[in-house]
């Protein structure tokens, strides 16, 4: 019996060390093979093993999060109730301090030749001069009682709420990664749909977005300029040029560079509410001054960055680079800021041919439109 408490206590004290440690290893595992993967030849089943690991991590990450948020609230209320038991205990003290302070002034008050004039005899005197030193050591110890109490109630106070801190930056964590997850596992289901788990069908749309980026480049070197544009000038109208060579339907392309470099166009864009395709509902877009380059009420279909459509542009690292979005208001693409004007158009895979048009405006930034009619 003996043995078998020993055993039960050797798991309570050592079996969440040891778990910590097998997923700290796990989470290098998966590290391990998704380097290994980026590394492969790109392939439909590399990209799915690489989503596969990446959502295994997530979905680890996740449960480590929650694990340690759930340690915190138990740590938090265990805290909140020694918070209780000491806050009792040091009004108590408190109060037995304040009515101990009238006694002790009387006391002090009462000089030593008093004692001796109220005292019956000289053994009397003696005791009482003792009873008053005891009295003074037990107000020396409460007042020492009634410090450490204070000390250690506002200790257990500030621990709560550096606990408490803690706790809410896991919780923003997990919305982070809980929101990770769900756009890997989007990802991953987007892949599977619109390349039909085929090669051929993967390797093609790969192809594609590739095409796009090498017209957009060539069309730096060979538009045509068409003059200055003021902002809120229309420039084009949406369309669907380069299908199917490099687009999938009717929509904008709306991309910016700064120094040759892809941007966030929110950055640029005012603040706008939007109608998000991408991850669904609404939402407020936006944090720049220009105008966006369509009229409400603006459908924004992929973002800038990760989106569930990243696997396709394996050229920027998995970054899409731009705003795909649509209209319902108006098809009429206007400047959203003032610049000099370039036109171009583009073989685009599969003898298609794809409209660009884009603007310089000034200090190395550039906005382009593609697949307008």
């Amino acid at each position: 019996m003996k043995r078998l408490w020993v055993g039960i206590l050797f798991l309570l004290l050592f079996l969440p060390i040891l778990s910590a440690r097998a997923q700290d290893k796990t989470i290098e595992e998966l590290q391990k093979k998704i380097l290994e993967l980026q590394q492969e030849e790109n392939t439909l089943s590399k990209q799915i093993g690489l989503l596969d690991s990446q959502i295994s991590l997530t979905t680890l990450r996740i449960n480590t999060i929650r694990a340690a948020i759930t340690k915190l609230t138990a740590e938090i209320d265990e805290l909140a109730g020694e918070i209780e038991r000491l806050e009792e205990l040091l009004t108590r003290r408190t109060e037995l301090v304040l009515r101990r302070i009238p006694e002790s002034y009387k006391r002090k008050s009462t000089s030593q030749f008093g004692m001796l004039f109220l005292s019956s005899s000289f053994s009397d005197f003696v005791a009482r001069v003792k009873y008053i030193s005891i009295i003074q050591e037990h107000d020396a110890a409460l007042l020492f009682q009634l410090k450490a109490a204070q000390n250690n109630f506002e200790e257990r106070k500030g621990l709560r709420e550096e606990k408490k801190l803690a706790q809410e930056k896991l919780k923003k964590q997990l919305e982070q990664e809980s929101a990770s997850l769900a756009r890997q596992k989007k990802e991953k289901q987007v892949l599977l749909e619109q390349t039909k788990n085929s090669e051929t069908v993967y390797q093609k749309l790969l192809a594609q977005a590739l095409a796009e980026k090498q017209a957009l480049d060539r069309a730096l070197i060979e538009s045509v300029k068409i003059g200055p544009v003021k902002k809120g000038d229309p420039i084009a109208v949406v369309g669907n040029s380069g299908y199917p060579g490099c687009s999938t339907g009717p929509h904008l392309h709306f991309e910016i560079r700064k120094g040759g470099t892809w941007v966030d166009p929110g950055g640029y864009l005012s603040s706008k509410n939007i109608k998000d395709e991408q991850n669904g509902g609404d939402r407020t877009v936006g944090g720049g001054s220009w105008d966006w380059p369509l009229e409400d009420t603006i459908r924004l279909t992929q973002y800038y960055g990760n989106t569930p459509y990243s696997w396709r542009y394996q050229y920027s690292g998995g970054i899409h680079t731009g705003y795909d979005m649509v209209s319902t208001g108006s098809n009429i693409i206007r400047t959203p800021r003032d610049g000099e004007l370039y036109s171009s158009s583009q073989p685009c895979g599969s003898g298609s041919i794809i409209k660009i048009k884009y603007i310089d405006h000034g200090d190395g930034v550039l906005s382009f439109y593609l697949h307008v009619q």
